[in-house]
């Protein structure tokens, strides 16, 4: 690999002697080593946050199974690309009985029909796909391609793991750093490691910022303190806290600013996450949220803005989706409030709880066949369509009669 390349990518391990964290999935006696090394393995869906060993585990499955390796990124290919992997797999089954691990970055960026495109030679056989994403495989990958494939979670990487990764790229001369006479205590290396939120390239990038940043000293020795782990950290990475603690401080900010419609603290709190690299989606999912529980009635405008911005995110991806977002957000934050629908839903679900008993009165019932209607269901109920004026029609269950859960 050449030196040119991220630190990340320089240390991507090779082997599971390489590999750290993930225990619960790739442990020794673990069902994914086990299809590994017994060479059983078939199509997989890896579910996990960014920097946790997806990719990473793709190649060492390649490596391990003898396979002809493909990796495509969904964001940058399509169909096309696709198209030249099949071929690749096929000359390689033809030529050297060879079978292919097709690694898809990314996969639930793929639409319906580019993913219905892998089908085929799934079920042929021909290539054994691999999916990497960082949503929920239920909502964002085909039914018939899942039910093809085991899906495995992922999870952040724990705290001592990442220290024995950072440690590995300090001491590894031929692809990490050293070659270079880098002085960082235990101490600072914890820090980075805790910080680093659970995202090994986060780390590595931190800790390659940090070395580089840093003006060698006497016996060209490179000292690497607290405060180059924390600048280097704020230029990649977000800096939270092993509980995430600093993560839903900002995005209480954002809501709180919101609420109090206040633009410009808005659009500054969103840049905070977004450029600190938190999930454009999981943003928009809270602001359309937000549209709902803390605007609601007041603009039901608000709602359409902000699906439109997590439409947008979910087409294209960040960074193109920030002006979408800030674009939401801000439309929401200079929005009338109103928690009506709020507290409209949640008295009703308090009482949905508590009256799960009573049946839906005779009237409104579903009347599907002829001995439903001999026995009253719907009778006498009126087709508010068919009336001039207005219809007087009970819809409540006779013991919440009366009822007034929103406009008191």
């Amino acid at each position: 690999m050449t030196s040119f390349a991220p630190l990340p990518d320089r240390m991507r391990p090779t082997k599971f002697e390489e590999f750290f964290g993930q225990e619960e999935i790739v442990g020794k006696g673990k069902m994914l080593r086990n299809l590994i090394e017994s060479d059983q393995i078939s199509s997989i869906i890896f579910w996990g946050p960014p920097g946790v060993g997806k990719t990473t585990l793709a190649q060492i499955i390649a490596k391990q199974t003898k396979a002809h390796f493909v990796s495509i990124s969904a964001v940058m290919g399509g169909k096309d690309e696709l198209r030249k992997a099949v071929e690749d797999a096929e000359f390689h089954r033809r030529l050297e009985n060879k079978r292919t691990v097709l690694f898809i970055d990314e996969i639930h960026r793929w639409n319906k029909a580019q993913q219905d495109a892998l089908l085929p030679y799934v079920e042929k056989g021909l290539i054994i796909l691999i999916g990497a994403t960082t949503e929920n495989p239920s909502f964002e990958i085909n039914g018939a391609l899942l039910s093809r494939s085991r899906v495995f979670i992922l999870k952040y990487l724990e705290k001592n793991d990442l220290v024995k990764i950072i440690n590995q790229a300090i001491q590894d001369k031929e692809r990490g750093l050293g070659n270079l006479n880098i002085k960082i205590d235990k101490k600072e290396i914890e820090m980075l490691a805790e910080l680093a939120s659970g995202d090994a390239r986060a780390a590595l990038n931190s800790l390659d910022l940090a070395v580089k940043a840093k003006k060698i000293g006497k016996n060209k020795e490179l000292k690497i303190t607290v405060e180059d782990i924390k600048e280097a950290l704020q230029k990649t990475h977000l800096v939270f806290d092993k509980k995430g603690e600093e993560f839903y401080n900002l995005i209480s900010a954002l809501h709180k600013s919101m609420r109090g419609s206040d633009a410009n603290a808005s659009i500054y709190w969103l840049a905070r996450m977004l450029e600190g690299g938190a999930d454009p989606l999981y943003i928009a999912r809270r602001v359309l949220r937000f549209a709902s529980e803390d605007i609601g009635m007041a603009n039901s405008e608000a709602m359409i803005q902000a699906n439109a911005a997590y439409d947008a995110c979910h087409k294209i991806g960040y960074p193109e989706c920030s002006v979408h977002l800030a674009q939401a957000v801000v439309y929401c934050a200079k929005s009338k409030k109103s928690n009506l629908l709020y507290t409209a839903y949640t008295e009703a679900k308090q009482d949905a709880l508590a009256t799960s008993h009573l049946g839906v009165p005779i009237h409104l019932r579903n009347v599907p066949t002829k001995f439903m209607k001999e026995i009253g269901y719907g009778k006498d109920y009126k087709y508010n369509p068919d009336f001039a004026e207005p219809v007087e029609q009970d819809y409540l269950p006779e013991q919440l009669k009366g009822k007034k859960y929103f406009g008191k």
